[in-house]
């Protein structure tokens, strides 16, 4: 299968407004010809069109686009998926591969990337060491792995594993069993799928049915953007094991996370966890089961939830039916605002002579469930941290993502965010084949099968996610559609703007992540009070905006200059947001600014591939 992956960002600038130069096709019967027409038939004004929008249309030609659009028609547009896919420049994802390849024990392997899955690496080992540094990372590596078995039934064995997954996009991974049924030796596992942009991550068993083994999992999933991830079982069933885990989801954004089985059935273990969703932005969590069924032995738990903001977070069985074990919890949701977060099941049905101790309890109250015969309850003090810090707000929000329209003034200094865009490389596709294509929720299976995709894989959850936005009902004064190809934009636009219309965008990315010095000025319909359609893309197979029409705003665009040199460097694009009533009272631009609904303007940049339009002045 040679399906084409696009996870580069763009190397081409934008162009602010419009172009000096008309897209349309030399053959009049291409998809990029005919919204060019559109375009003229569509839109009253002679202005040039705009490169940047225009540029994102079908590169497909006119035979290819017949050829398609027929196999849409018929259903089978799936049969030859990875011409279509290339040829039309989407993203799409390949099946893994089953895959014959092993690779024996006290091997130094250095790095890994394949679409096929890895089956087995160092099984049976006798003593020794497995050193396994680097598996599938990198921004522009491939998204689908699964890794099936590493030193698998060792006995006296080391096995160290250092990256597997990191810093990719739109990650598909998965790693299946890690040291099971090892005797003796030691584990360790330092960085599974951190710096990731909307992962589906799993992790389904690590370390289970051992003895006598010490094992360390050193960082799940930190500092990633919304995605998901699961970790079905670490430790469970194991004798005289020394387990610890130091960070699941630190630093996150918006992640939802499944922890189920952590240290289940040992006898005599030392169980630690430190860190469980510290650090993070409205995170979804749910721990199921940590030491549940233990023998003896140790279990602590540090933190659950530190310093997060808002989310729904759930512990449903902490050292449940255990025997003679010594259980200690530190501190779990110690938040910053209230989100929703329940505890159920601690040490019920306890047994024998252990200790229990619980140092400190969030922001909400909703601790239940839990052995109260024979068990002193050390302590239980509902805490909750007063403000956000500075430096935690600089993690979940970039500096100058959102701003006051006052910095909007020739020779103010600001940091600008990166405003680079994240996502995959994809075009629209030509009317005639969309309009032949599911899209609603109810019809997600029909389109899973065009698009070939696993079930419980992260393009389904991008789908579905994307689907149920599009979805959604409007806030408060909104329109909105979601809008695959440009025509559909342009009607979209000029339905709530009239025909008289501008698209404008930032000019390109420099400054990102550094100050810049704001130069010449100048306000959209002579700086009035205005309305625009602003349009963000969406994760899907083909290229998909969420337009929206943004009523009660400002829209600026300004010269953006090197504060050293005074040379210009940029040419920005901002919308102000003058009604913020309708905004949640946990929307990042409160957390970066203060303040709250209704109480205050935000003001943003227009980041790379997302567009505005308004009037034409």
């Amino acid at each position: 299968m040679h399906t084409l992956f696009l996870f580069i960002l763009l190397l081409s600038t934008l162009t602010v407004g419009y172009a000096v130069r008309d897209l349309g096709d030399k053959n009049p019967f291409t998809p990029k010809a005919y919204v060019a027409r559109y375009w003229d038939k569509h839109v009253t004004n002679t202005l040039p069109k705009p490169s940047f929008l225009l540029s994102k249309a079908s590169p497909l030609s006119a035979t290819e686009t017949a050829s398609f659009t027929k196999l849409a028609a018929s259903n089978a547009l799936e049969t030859r998926l990875p011409e279509f896919c290339s040829a039309a420049h989407l993203l799409c994802f390949p099946e893994v591969r089953s895959s014959l390849e092993k690779h024996t024990r006290d091997v130094n392997f250095k790095g890994y990337q394949d679409g096929q899955n890895f089956t087995t690496y160092g099984e049976g080992g006798a003593g020794g060491i497995d050193t396994f540094k680097n598996y599938s990372n990198g921004f522009e590596s491939i998204p689908v792995n699964d890794f099936r078995g590493y030193s698998r039934g060792a006995a006296g064995h080391e096995e160290k594993f250092t990256s597997y997954a990191s810093d990719t996009n739109v990650a598909d991974q998965s790693f299946n069993t890690y040291g099971t049924n090892a005797a003796g030796g030691s584990g360790e596992f330092k960085n599974y799928s951190s710096n990731t942009n909307d992962p589906n991550v799993r992790f389904s068993s690590y370390s289970d049915n051992t003895a006598g083994r010490t094992q360390s999992f050193s960082s799940y999933s930190e500092n990633g953007n919304s995605g998901q991830q699961t970790f079905t079982s670490y430790g469970k069933n194991s004798a005289g094991a020394a387990n610890d885990f130091n960070s699941y989801g630190t630093s996150s954004n918006v992640v939802a996370s499944n922890f189920n089985n952590y240290g289940q059935k040992g006898v005599g273990p030392n169980n630690t966890f430190t860190n469980y969703g510290v650090d993070m932005n409205n995170p979804q969590e749910t721990f199921t089961s940590y030491g549940d069924g233990t023998g003896g032995g140790t279990a602590s738990f540090s933190n659950y939830r530190d310093k997060a903001n808002v989310g729904d977070t759930s512990f449903k069985s902490y050292a449940k039916n255990t025997d003679n074990t010594q259980v200690d919890f530190n501190n779990y949701g110690n938040s910053f605002n209230e989100g929703t977060d329940t505890f159920k099941g601690y040490t019920k049905g306890a047994q024998g002579d252990h200790k229990v101790g619980f140092k400190g309890y969030g922001v909400n109250t909703t601790f239940k469930d839990y052995s109260k015969d024979g068990i002193k309850f050390a302590s239980y003090t509902a805490k909750k941290s007063s403000t956000v810090s500075e430096k935690l707000v600089k993690k979940w929000v970039d500096p100058g993502k959102f701003f006051r329209e006052k910095m909007l003034k020739q020779g103010t200094v600001m940091p600008m965010p990166d405003i680079t865009d994240k996502m995959p490389q994809r075009s629209f596709l030509p009317r005639s084949i969309l309009t032949k294509l599911p899209f609603q929720s109810s019809k997600i299976a029909e389109l899973k099968k065009v698009f070939k995709v696993s079930d419980n894989s992260s393009m389904e959850k991008m789908i579905a996610d994307s689907l149920g936005e599009c979805e959604r009902k409007p806030s408060m004064g909104e329109t909105k559609r979601c809008v695959g190809s440009i025509e559909d934009m342009i009607d979209f636009s000029t339905s709530i703007l009239g025909r008289n219309v501008a698209v404008w965008t930032t000019e390109n990315v420099k400054g990102s992540k550094k100050n810049v010095m704001v130069g010449n000025v100048k306000g959209m319909n002579g700086g009035k009070v205005t309305k625009s359609v602003s349009c963000h893309q969406s994760l899907f197979p083909y290229l998909l905006y969420y337009c929206h029409s943004v009523p009660k705003v400002r829209v600026y665009e300004a010269d953006l200059l090197d504060p050293e040199t005074k040379g210009k460097i940029n040419h920005g694009v901002a919308i102000c947001h003058l009604d913020t009533t309708a905004w949640s009272p946990t929307h990042g631009a409160f957390l970066a600014l203060g303040s709250g609904p209704g109480r205050i303007e935000v003001c943003h940049w227009i980041f790379e591939n997302d567009l505005t339009w308004t009037v034409a002045g």
